[in-house]
């Protein structure tokens, strides 16, 4: 009998089969951002791979509200605590290179995180880095289309999405 990640791989190939394609999985990215001298401030960090600028976004854990592994991912990758908002701003969608050259699609909620602490040290600080831009070089800087719609978006009234 299989189990966990051979489980799995053979049920995506199974599902591959049926219907052409490898099944979409769920991320979910946290939306870090803060007021400065009024203004907003969104921060993005690197990829570890490619080094591309991403939102902190990762894979939700067992029976883990997405809004808090939102939270989690941006602890994480980035250092950064706060309240996250259990109201989703949108949905983006890409193909997640892993580590065995397989590309699977994922789908991506987003949720706003207003940054209340930024740690020196994080989990992932070897890793990554880290920037505070504004909402439109946010949008301007991350590759995903729909992200950047999304980030655009958020940018116009934060307030709405607030915690």
């Amino acid at each position: 009998m299989l189990t966990g990640p051979q489980m799995h791989d053979h049920l995506a190939e199974r599902v591959r089969k049926l219907f052409g394609t490898v099944p979409m999985r769920l991320q979910v990215a946290a939306l870090p951002w803060r007021r400065r001298d009024d203004s907003l401030e969104i921060m993005l960090i690197t990829s570890r791979d490619t080094g591309r600028w991403v939102l902190p976004k990762g894979w939700p854990e067992a029976r883990e509200p997405l809004c808090t592994a939102a939270a989690r991912e941006a602890a994480e990758e980035a250092g950064l605590t706060g309240k996250v908002s259990p109201l989703e701003i949108g949905r983006y969608f890409y193909a997640k290179a892993l580590a065995s050259g397989e590309e699977v699609p994922c789908e991506v909620p987003v949720f706003p995180l207003q940054v209340d602490a930024i740690a020196d040290d994080w989990k992932e600080k070897r890793s990554r880095t880290r920037k505070w831009v504004s909402a439109a070089e946010a949008a301007a800087m991350v590759a995903e289309p729909d992200l950047s719609q999304i980030i655009a978006y958020f940018g116009t009234d934060p307030d709405r999405f607030a915690a």
